[in-house]
């Protein structure tokens, strides 16, 4: 199990006042130093956070694991394959939402990942993972594309309003996160992820391979900083830090 660190929000904070800082390069830096295993970033279309020149300068400075979530525009494709990360991940992405809501209905982007998206990586050398909710129906048309990784949307798990909720979404998880390692693809998870939920997620979850997680813990490390807040959260992961 390892831990992605998402500096989406460093480049909010720094784009608020137009400033040069503070910089997702230089928080990516500590967060790898601390111990996180690599590092996550949306570059959406609208560049409301991460910029072009981030992406190309992250790809120079980071040492470990580059994830570059993107959605599947043929402007993306081309930024992606120039860059070459070690894995993308590809997500619904809509203008007005705040964040991504969901993951990505395969039924209706199936065909067109076949034909234009997929096709587009190959011999590029990149890693391929899909944000998916734990639907048996996505995770199999992801497998039939080739996909090397689906990423699970945990963010229902994190919102759930009961418990019982949540226990009811901890067992889709689990049944998705199983179908997926039967199918000799990676399992991944994030998005809601924070110190309280984590420890219930990886507890119930199994196969866990990438955990990522931004938001919580960046607001967080505005209190902690960015070096103690990466080692709190690798404390909760340190049982299965090497499965």
């Amino acid at each position: 199990m390892q831990l992605l660190v998402n500096i989406d929000h460093v480049a909010t904070l720094r784009n608020a006042r137009g400033e040069g800082y503070p910089d997702p390069a230089e928080a990516a830096a500590v967060c790898e130093q601390a111990g996180a295993t690599g590092i996550v970033f949306h570059l959406r279309g609208d560049r409301r956070h991460i910029r072009d020149e981030d992406v190309y300068t992250l790809k120079k400075t980071v040492k470990g694991i580059l994830d570059f979530e993107m959605a599947a525009t043929d402007e993306m494709l081309a930024i992606c394959n120039e860059v070459k990360p070690q894995l993308c991940t590809l997500v619904p992405e809509g203008r007005e939402e705040l964040t991504t809501e969901g993951g990505l209905n395969m039924k209706t982007v199936f065909e067109d990942y076949k034909n234009r998206v997929f096709p587009a990586f190959k011999d590029s050398g990149i890693k391929l993972s899909l944000f998916l909710d734990p639907n048996p129906y996505d995770i199999e048309l992801a497998h039939r594309l080739g996909a090397d990784a689906i990423e699970l949307h945990t963010g229902t798990f994190a919102n759930a309003p009961t418990d019982e909720a949540q226990k009811n979404e901890l067992d889709r998880l689990k049944e998705g996160a199983e179908l997926i390692h039967e199918a000799g693809m990676i399992v991944n998870a994030g998005h809601g992820l924070n110190l309280d939920n984590l420890p219930l997620l990886i507890s119930h979850v199994p196969h866990l391979h990438d955990i990522s997680i931004g938001h919580a813990l960046v607001s967080k490390a505005l209190y902690w900083g960015l070096e103690k807040t990466v080692k709190e959260y690798l404390k909760i992961m340190k049982p299965l830090i090497s499965s």
